[in-house]
């Protein structure tokens, strides 16, 4: 008999609460095949669209195929996906969220200005939707764009509650095509996430199968030499750490989706000669960060989080958890394929835009995973102390009155051409820390912390063809003369591997941890370093934020950014929403174990 799982709301108590249940929960849970007492409904084969001035959603229970297999899943209308949500700028609308399970819910709209009551965080902004109750969302339509939206209560949203919602332009569209399609890439697991959160809590390497072995010395030390491999593997041994530890979660449990189905399912977009085709993609995954080609056909990126951008012409782009990405395609050919291979190579998702219903391409072969590296550790190479517990260094000077807990002295002179620019400077600036590695909440240190933002990531230096790099986001109504912020606010992204705690500054979010205050109308910079060996997709609800490119007044807005191990990137807010706002990693299983801080914009 399998016990009842429950995801309940995360609500001020806290992540780290439902971390702890989750540890301890031994069963295997309701979502799991051949458990199934009710017959399955077939995978749809297109988003559903639903659209109007009052919408209702219903949350529930739902049997159906994923990938072919029975599963029972939670679902908006009954599908994975939910239904794609079309709504159009400037309108009020309500949509009336009827939850039909027996536990709390909620539903949150990733990247959309709304009051911080409506925004669907539970312990944060409402208190959820109760078991059979139903909550109306009102609010009015500031923005146009690609969005999404999710559920923010327990591990519901790798459940299946997830969707795409796109908001029409009152005005003229950002761009001209002849048609679109929306693109919703997910992570499907058939085991109950509780189980999987408590696998990693109890090893935080539960799913890297792609360990290196003794069967790749040989490879490793034909690129190095031998000495130069076993040097390599003796330094990751010293530090405990693993250099193909790159997702935490990988296609050993996971099932890679493209609009809710399979690679083998082949999600198909139809389009005729000459046309211009938009495609929105959306990363509604729990935890993987997507690497997006279409072999034979370039793609110009005409939008980023929602908002429009200056056109950029590339051949691949990684999109990370909760961010999207429109682009226009020309095709000419009879069929592509639309591949969306995973950062750590274990898995992908599939589609094909075709001519007609018959004609298919190719599918590329899976990449080599890429290894972890010392800079990817931001290993200072002259100071290195790897006697044991955190990475440490013993150089760099720290001025803690200017910056506050964990600060460092930004002592290194910019390298690069551009930073000779007031705005690019920020962008080139080294940082080093002291000796404080935020106690047992971080394992690791990043002794130099750079920015990466020009960089396309790990699996991708090597390419021979255009990657897309924040630096390449310009956005396309530029600001004259953007002010300058009145204060930094700097925030270490740590975490423990081997434990599974992630945090800010070392400390996991609790009930009676302070929020970080803004006062209406001030504009700052939040200074993000990555202190880890992940990757952090680092999402802020109720407002966009400015991502420092060195661009001056054509920085991007963006609600999500990805932060790469080692990294040191700022962005600037300007706080006009009042109100309480959830800021954390968009990693399910992170924010779960404690990566989850509260913004309060207080008038």
């Amino acid at each position: 008999m399998t016990r009842k799982f429950s995801s309940r709301p995360l609500a001020r108590r806290a992540f780290l609460q439902q971390g702890a249940t989750a540890f301890g929960a031994l069963a295997l849970g309701r979502f799991v095949t051949g458990c199934a007492s009710r017959p399955t409904v077939p995978a749809r084969s297109a988003l559903v669209q639903v659209s109007g001035r009052v919408i209702d959603l219903n949350i529930a229970e739902t049997q159906l195929a994923v990938a072919g297999r029975s599963a029972l899943a939670t679902t908006v209308n009954g599908g994975i996906p939910g239904p794609e949500i079309r709504l159009r700028e400037g309108e009020d609308i309500t949509l009336r969220v009827h939850n039909q399970m027996d536990e709390t819910s909620s539903i949150h709209w990733h990247g959309l200005l709304v009051p911080p009551g409506m925004d669907g965080v539970p312990g944060i902004s409402f208190d959820g939707i109760p078991a059979g109750k139903t909550f109306e969302y009102r609010f009015k339509l500031r923005q146009s764009g690609t969005y999404w939206y999710h559920s923010h209560s327990g591990f519901q949203e790798q459940t299946g509650i997830y969707g795409a919602l796109v908001i029409d332009a009152k005005g003229k569209p950002s761009a001209e095509y002849d048609r679109e399609y929306t693109i919703v890439l997910s992570d499907w697991t058939f085991e109950n996430p509780t189980r999987v959160f408590r696998n990693l809590k109890a090893y935080g390497g539960y799913y890297n199968f792609q360990r290196r072995t003794l069967a790749n010395l040989s490879e490793e030390a034909a690129k190095m030499g031998l000495l130069g491999a076993l040097k390599d593997r003796m330094s990751w041994g010293r530090m405990r750490m693993d250099s193909t530890d790159i997702a935490d979660v990988t296609g050993v449990t996971y099932t890679y989706l493209l609009n809710g189905l399979s690679p083998d399912e082949n999600w198909r977009g139809l389009f005729k000669a000459g046309e211009r085709v938009r495609l929105r993609f959306v990363n509604a995954s729990a935890a993987t960060y997507f690497d997006v080609r279409i072999p034979g056909l370039p793609v110009q990126v005409i939008e980023a989080d929602g908002q429009p951008v200056k056109p950029v012409e590339v051949d691949e782009f990684r999109i990370a958890t909760a961010e999207t990405l429109d682009v226009i395609v020309q095709p000419t050919k009879a069929a592509y394929t639309i591949f969306a291979e995973t950062m750590d190579r274990s898995g992908y998702a599939r589609g094909t835009l075709s001519l007609d219903r018959k004609a298919t391409a190719a599918v590329p072969q899976r990449r080599r995973r890429a290894l972890l590296t010392m800079d990817d550790m931001g290993m200072d190479h002259g100071s290195m102390d790897m006697s044991g517990g955190a990475m440490k260094v013993s150089a760099g000077g720290m001025d803690h009155a200017a910056m506050g807990h964990g600060s460092m002295k930004m002592d290194e002179k910019p390298k690069a051409p551009e930073a000779t620019s007031a705005c690019a400077a920020g962008v080139a600036v080294v940082g080093r820390h002291n000796k404080d590695d935020h106690g047992a909440g971080n394992s690791m240190v990043a002794q130099i912390a750079r920015s990466r933002v020009a960089e396309p990531g790990l699996g991708l230096r090597d390419a021979k063809h255009r990657v897309l790099t924040y630096a390449d986001l310009q956005r396309a109504q530029q600001v004259s003369t953007p002010p300058p912020p009145s204060r930094e606010i700097l925030l270490h992204l740590t975490g423990n591997m081997e434990r599974y705690m992630w945090s800010f500054n070392g400390e996991q979010y609790h009930s009676g941890m302070p929020p970080i205050v803004l006062k209406r109308g001030e504009r700052v910079r939040f200074v993000l370093l990555n202190d880890t060996m992940m990757s952090h997709p680092i999402h802020l609800h109720g407002m966009f934020f400015e991502l420092e490119v060195g661009a001056c007044g054509a920085n991007p807005l963006k609600h999500t950014v990805n932060v790469k191990p080692a990294e040191r990137t700022s962005f600037l807010v300007t706080a006009e929403e009042v109100g309480k706002w959830a800021f954390h990693c968009h990693i399910l299983y992170h924010m779960a174990g404690g990566m989850f801080r509260v913004v309060e914009v207080r008038p």
